[in-house]
């Protein structure tokens, strides 16, 4: 039995729902029922990145705000996401949110929260930064 967690055995350590956006670097077919899979981790950390640009762009400006859309009370215990996260980044949760500077380390964090480990060196979340840059 795999050991490790499902959203790094999906490529996608943000865990991050299946819709009906065609997400670039997803893998056909989609076996998961709830997850997306992508073929690799960067596609993976290409798509937080995404979503937390559109985030920014539609009014989160702190990590709190980001955190909230992320994992919604509805579904999650959002203040203690927040508070790992923050503490994860050595921010405030009400510190304003700089997506160039900060990006990295917020994916960093939200995989931890998510997948209780970061088994990855930085080239798969350097290469998805850089992805999501690109397009």
């Amino acid at each position: 039995m795999n050991t490790l967690p499902r959203g790094i055995r999906l490529n996608n350590p943000g865990n991050v729902d299946r819709t009906n956006i065609p997400w670039q670097g997803m893998a056909n077919p989609q076996t998961d029922p709830r997850f997306i899979t992508f073929i690799a981790p960067s596609w993976g950390f290409r798509c937080m990145a995404r979503i937390i640009r559109t985030y920014t762009k539609e009014g989160a400006a702190t990590v709190q705000d980001i955190v909230n859309k992320w994992a919604p009370p509805v579904e999650n215990n959002t203040s203690s996401y927040v508070t790992d996260v923050c503490q994860r980044m050595s921010v405030q949760p009400t510190d304003s949110f700089d997506f160039n500077s900060q990006i990295k380390p917020l994916l960093k964090a939200i995989t931890w929260h998510e997948q209780g480990m970061f088994p990855y060196d930085d080239a798969p979340i350097d290469l998805g930064i850089t992805l999501e840059a690109a397009s």
